[in-house]
């Protein structure tokens, strides 16, 4: 494993990714999908460097909601994963089992202790909690549903000594032009 790698963190795509957000996980080393995926097709559209992508099953994730031809890739996905980088442990999961509406950063913190960053999904909204370790960080929806002001994913870089997170949001200007904004 490279010195320094990217990860591109996405969730919450109910069956439809972003070809924008596409685009950002082709220039990352691996790929992470918090939950809620929702078809194989997003799956196959996550092309990371590696070809190395992670993903966990979210509340949506059962067989009745993707393709009866789907069932069997659906039924592998865990519920939580883990993703070694340099540096420490990225934990991922879609955080539903954590806080109905919101999941709670105290309680993924408490599961995932020896983690250094916890990615979730879920709520659809971009977190970026890095208070305390482990940050708690949930990229949005990098979808088309609920994505609240766009299509959204973060790219963590992690080193042995630092890690740092860069959020993406996609978005429409009032003229109708795609924008491509860095928070």
């Amino acid at each position: 494993m490279p010195h320094t790698v990217t990860v591109a963190i996405v969730s919450d795509t109910h069956g439809f990714l972003d070809p924008r957000i596409a685009n950002i996980i082709r220039d990352c080393h691996f790929a992470v999908h918090a939950g809620d995926v929702m078809a194989a097709s997003v799956l196959d559209a996550m092309r990371p460097r590696s070809g190395r992508v992670v993903a966990v099953a979210g509340n949506n994730d059962i067989a009745e909601k993707w393709s009866e031809f789907e069932a069997d890739i659906v039924q592998q996905l865990p519920y939580v994963a883990e993703l070694e980088l340099p540096g420490g442990i990225l934990a991922i999961e879609h955080g539903h089992r954590h806080g109905h509406h919101a999941p709670r950063h105290d309680l993924l913190r408490r599961t995932h202790p020896h983690a250094r960053a916890i990615a979730y999904g879920h709520s659809h909204q971009l977190v970026c909690d890095q208070d305390e370790e482990p940050w708690v960080i949930n990229p949005g929806a990098a979808g088309r549903v609920r994505t609240h002001g766009g299509p959204s994913c973060l790219v963590l870089t992690a080193a042995r000594n630092s890690w740092t997170l860069e959020p993406h949001r996609f978005a429409l200007h009032a003229d109708g032009v795609v924008a491509h904004q860095r928070k």
